[in-house]
């Protein structure tokens, strides 16, 4: 453990009366160290300790901390409960006194149905307190513990400060809903911190690579798009000016800046506004991923969004957006004319001829025949990232300084082998990444980026035979075509530019068709027993000999491949037509040059996955830097001064990640200094930890009427307080309703119902749903079977819709409500449903608390509801029937429904039906007489007479 985390736990520690404390510290200060130091100073004595909001990542990260060796178990080690636990098991643990991972959910049920003894309990430990409000279920947790157990301690932790700056007072209203006092802030450039982590840092070498030109203008070109499309978004006047930048653009963060400001007004938007903030997430992608993958799979990614958002997107129309799919077109391929000149850069006058492909000189020949000077040839360029060229290079470099250093003396050596273990750690932002990397490093640059055009071809044959709605067959006489490696150019009489696409678009589903046949011949080749031993080993574009096989780390050109290929796979796959191969910064190396490299392992930060302690690497590659593993690194040392730890830095020179990464230091120091003076002028309660606990909530907010109501009535004496009880589902508890209800002061029954969510009284029940799980309900069909049981069961079956209270209170605009009935449209499914069910009723909620007072309101004059009868409702019996249940359900339902649809019954006479005939065989013997006196008239009585009489008619 570093010192200054000793620090932290000496500050917390030293005021036991406080309660605990927030602590934000910055991001990769090793939070999970800290966590695992309080853990280690916990007592069994003192009492249970809860930790909350663990996400998986941290949870194995504070395992690892404190059991590095994973053999050795350590008894006290914290274990995690969960819902599989019974109730009487779960009972023991928390009262055993050791550390638990437990999630809220199951800890608010069982503090509410008193499993939980509240005196047990030392302390809880809060992670990710950035995501913590005043309606969530830790809250709700804090408040009930604090209520009955005034010696509870609670330790919030946060590294993640700018979120503790976002939206009004957020670390303030985060304390006051902790009922905490104390804000300890721990940034980077704190005294402590920096003077340990600076005390011996790790060798740095900063490498700039300079990027390609057609990745300047791709950035160049996404900038401009972007600022354009801010420039569109100021004008709406619906956002903060000062937000919109650049530089904040390039964060996620930046998307929840916007919709936080635009979601209370977003039904009054235009489509085009709604557009840009789409478009602006897409813009942030296109700038990630031109530094992170390569151009084949950025290529890729801007075919799905040509297709995707062609026809709704705003940035694709501006006037710099053509630049990004051309530049990055070229970066892959590019065409030309047999004569070498560029078919982009002819001149607009060039008229195109018909050029069909000789395929017998295919056969014959490996290169193809060009017919006429008017051949459209595909170029491939397969431009190689330049960072890879740069990997390889220093981990040569690495090598040869260790083989130096080894053959230097043999101090070194045994120096070398006690301290350096010789891997070598290499991170990156992604899975995809770490894989691409490796194979790079195993084999060959230009075999990788070869495997992924190849399947970049494939996927374009594949997409071309998916079936096409509304198009007309092609006019093209039967054997003439693409896929008979034919790129027809049709000779017009003026200007050609405009079949320029057509042409390019022909000629590479050519060389894709030319892919896709040979890779089916090598499944064949492949899945011929008697030549299999001849090609083992073939596939994804590696091609071994029978006798010769160099070295995987050697690049091999596409003439040594074919020379090292059998005769008879020779035979079976012809070469592309019309296909020159170029591949730039692709280094051919012999066998004999090639130079080692030590032992690599790949990370990827999306694991959150602690490795620098496990592997101890002596070298670290930052090929994708960001900020939080570098304070990893840096912890990482500081630990362990007397290894000798080099750590290289990749950056893209003048790129949008070298300004990423500097601006994500400013914006982490700038909310720690927005957090120190949040700190010094806070307006907390001296009372904190006990306010707001002792009284009863709906005291303080009852409204003047109420309070009026018995001034009439013995000198304005008042009534006694009645305590509401609301009967809770146990899924309910994902959502903050039951914490506001227990806020107004109504006590909440945690159960598992089969019907409804909440059940105010024996009438009432009332099923729940958000915007989003509307929406989702109306789509699986599951909101008609949860209305049709609420209506079985009970008489006042109520549809709560809740609005969030950040968001409009609206589903659609005015402008999108239309007059008639869509199956889409999200009112024409409401208004079918309320048909459907007349006794249905629909409340609708601005927020959380408005659905506290209409709950308070439709209680009023109610029965507290039975919690035994309501865990029954809809749990039949091994019988079929529920005891002391509602009427409907000790009958047959689908013959009531069926008796509900005849002619002449209706609402009020089904039920008299019901009890004059004990089954459907009944009711059509009855004579007409006893059916008018069930039915109330001769008119009902005779319409379901005659239907039932009727004849059918026959085939005979």
């Amino acid at each position: 453990m570093v010192q200054f985390h000793e620090h932290i736990i000496a500050d917390l520690l030293e005021e036991p009366t406080a309660g605990g404390g927030l602590v934000v510290i910055s991001s990769g200060l090793a939070l999970h160290k800290l966590i695992a130091g309080f853990l280690h100073l916990h007592d069994t004595s003192e009492g249970t300790l809860l930790i909350l909001s663990a996400s998986p990542s941290q949870k194995h990260s504070i395992l690892t901390s404190l059991n590095p060796n994973p053999n050795n178990e350590i008894t006290n080690s914290p274990s995690e409960i969960t819902s599989d636990l019974p109730s009487h098991h779960r009972l023991s643990l928390y009262s055993s006194g050791n550390a638990f991972f437990i999630t809220s959910r199951i800890l608010i049920v069982d503090l509410l149905t008193r499993r939980l003894p509240t005196s047990a309990v030392a302390g809880i430990i809060l992670l990710n307190a950035h995501s913590l409000s005043e309606t969530c279920t830790e809250a709700f947790i804090v408040r009930i513990l604090r209520s009955s157990n005034k010696n509870l301690y609670v330790r919030a932790f946060s590294d993640k400060p700018h979120a503790m700056v976002s939206g009004f007072a957020k670390a303030e209203r985060t304390l006051k809903c902790l009922f905490l006092r104390k804000l300890h802030l721990w940034p980077r450039f704190q005294v402590y911190v920096s003077e340990e982590l600076e005390r011996d840092p790790p060798e740095v070498v900063d490498i700039r690579v300079p990027m390609s030109a057609y990745m300047v203008g791709i950035q160049k070109a996404v900038i401009e798009v972007m600022d354009a499309c801010l420039k569109e978004m100021r004008k709406t006047n619906k956002v903060d000016v000062e937000d919109l930048t650049v530089e904040n653009g390039l964060f996620k963060s930046f998307d929840e800046i916007v919709r936080r400001q635009l979601d209370p007004i977003w039904h009054t938007l235009g489509k085009k506004t709604k557009q840009l903030v789409s478009d602006l997430k897409t813009l942030r992608k296109l700038l990630d991923y031109l530094v992170r993958y390569d151009a084949v799979t950025y290529l890729k990614y801007l075919d799905s969004l040509r297709a995707s958002e062609s026809f709704r997107s705003v940035w694709i129309f501006a006037e710099s957006s053509y630049k990004i799919f051309e530049y990055a077109k070229r970066r892959v391929y590019h065409f030309s004319r047999s004569k070498g000149e560029d078919l982009t850069t002819s001149t607009m006058n060039v008229k195109s001829k018909k050029r069909k492909l000789d395929d017998s000189s295919n056969d014959k020949e490996d290169s193809p025949v060009m017919n006429g000077n008017s051949s459209v040839v595909l170029e491939e360029v397969l431009e190689e990232a330049p960072k890879w060229k740069v990997l390889r290079e220093i981990l040569e470099e690495i090598e040869a300084e260790r083989e130096k250093q080894a053959t230097s003396n043999d101090e070194c050596v045994v120096e070398i082998n006690q301290d350096n273990n010789g891997m070598v750690l290499v991170a990156c932002k992604d899975e995809h990444s770490c894989v691409q990397l490796e194979e790079c490093i195993t084999s060959n640059p230009n075999k990788v980026m070869r495997g992924e055009w190849e399947k970049y071809l494939v996927s374009k044959v594949q997409l071309q035979a998916l079936p096409k709605r509304n198009k007309k067959k092609p006019q093209n006489p039967k054997g003439f075509g693409v896929l008979d490696g034919a790129v027809p150019l049709t000779p017009t009489k003026g200007v050609e530019s405009s079949s320029i696409a057509t042409q390019e678009q022909d000629a590479l589903l050519a060389a894709a068709t030319e892919i896709s046949k040979r890779v089916q011949k090598v499944i064949e080749v492949v899945d011929d027993p008697q030549n299999n031993v001849v090609h083992k080993g073939r596939g994804k574009g590696n091609s071994r000999g029978k006798k010769k096989q160099p070295s995987k780390n050697v690049p091999i050109k596409k003439d040594d491949k074919s020379k090292l290929e059998t005769s008879s796979v020779k035979e079976s796959e012809p070469s592309i037509p019309v296909l020159k191969k170029h591949v730039e910064g692709a280094d051919v190396e012999k066998p004999d040059n090639v130079k080692k490299i030590p032992s690599v392992h790949f990370y990827a930060y999306e694991s959150g996955q602690q490795v620098l302690d496990i592997l101890k690497p002596s070298a670290i590659v930052v090929y994708h830097p960001d900020i939080a593993f570098v304070r990893e690194i840096e912890i990482y040392k500081a630990e362990n001064p007397l290894k000798k730890v080099k750590v290289y830095f990749l950056f893209y020179e003048d790129s949008t990640e070298v300004q990423k990464f500097e601006a994500s230091i400013r914006r982490e120091n700038g909310a720690f200094e927005s957090l120190i003076r949040q700190k010094s002028m806070m307006m907390l309660p001296v009372d904190q930890v006990a306010h707001g606990i002792g009284q009863n909530s709906t005291m303080e907010t009852e409204s003047p009427s109420k309070q009026n109501m018995v001034t009439r009535k013995a000198g304005g004496q008042k009534e006694a307080v009645k305590e509401m009880q609301v009967i809770v589902d146990m899924r309910e508890f994902m959502s903050s309703l039951p914490n506001v209800l227990h806020q107004k002061g109504m006590h909440i029954i945690p159960v598992t119902l089969e019907v409804g969510d909440y059940i105010l009284s024996p009438m009432i029940c009332v099923e729940r749903k958000s915007i989003q799980d509307l929406f989702g309900s109306f789509a699986s069909g599951r909101l008609y079977h949860q209305v049709e049981m609420m209506v079985r069961y009970y008489q006042i079956p109520v549809l709560l819709i809740e609005f969030s209270q950040d968001k409009s209170f609206s589903f659609q605009s005015t402008s999108e409500i239309t007059d008639d009935v869509t199956p889409h449209n999200i009112i024409s499914k409401l208004s079918l449903l309320v048909l459907h069910f007349p006794r249905l009723r629909i409340v609708w909620s601005r927020s959380l608390h408005a659905t506290a007072e209409i709950f308070a309101s439709l209680k009023t004059n109610q029965d507290e509801p039975d919690e035994a009868k309501a865990t029954r409702v809809g749990v039949p019996s091994e019988e079929g029937v529920v005891e002391d249940d509602v009427r409907a359900e000790n009958y047959n339902t689908c013959a009531v429904e069926f008796l509900r649809r005849l002619p002449g019954v209706t609402d009020a006479n089904y039920r008299t039906i019901m009890d004059g005939c004990s089954s459907l065989a009944d009711l059509a013997l009855l004579p007409m007489e006893r059916l008018a006196e069930l039915m109330g008239g001769q008119k009902s009585a005779k319409i379901l007479r005659d239907f039932l009489d009727a004849k059918y008619p026959t085939l005979l």
